[in-house]
């Protein structure tokens, strides 16, 4: 009688389930969809910030870009511009409609006059 118990519950498909075997699949796995590109980015910015090597980790980053005979001067050059350098500083530019304006304001003193001058004399060129 035991054994038809047990194959009656697992050929059991249709159907909603029970809470019991709800709960154990919830507890099975995680919730939602999985982590994307840009949580992963946040949780290890999170983590970083949250580290306490962090700060020598940046203090050796602008050591190397600061000595001349660093081999890797020119990388620790590069993790600084990339990151380090707020991107928000140069986004006004852009927010002024994409292209760089120029303006010229030219000024004078008083009022312009135009004056004629009625001395013209012709000169002949000798070859």
């Amino acid at each position: 009688m035991e054994q038809e118990d047990s194959l009656n519950q697992k050929k059991r498909k249709a159907g909603r389930p029970k809470k019991s075997e709800i709960a154990e699949i919830k507890e099975s796995r995680s919730v939602g969809r999985p982590k994307g590109e840009a949580a992963i980015i946040n949780e290890y910015k999170l983590r970083m910030l949250n580290s306490p090597k962090s700060a020598k980790v940046l203090e050796a980053i602008y050591d190397a870009a600061l000595n001349d005979d660093h081999k890797n001067q020119a990388a620790a050059w590069k993790l600084i511009v990339d990151r380090v350098v707020p991107v928000s500083a140069f986004e006004t530019a852009k927010q002024g409609g994409g292209t760089p304006q120029i303006s010229i304001n030219i000024s004078s003193v008083g009022t312009p006059t135009i004056q004629t001058v009625e001395d013209v004399t012709d000169i002949e060129l000798d070859d």
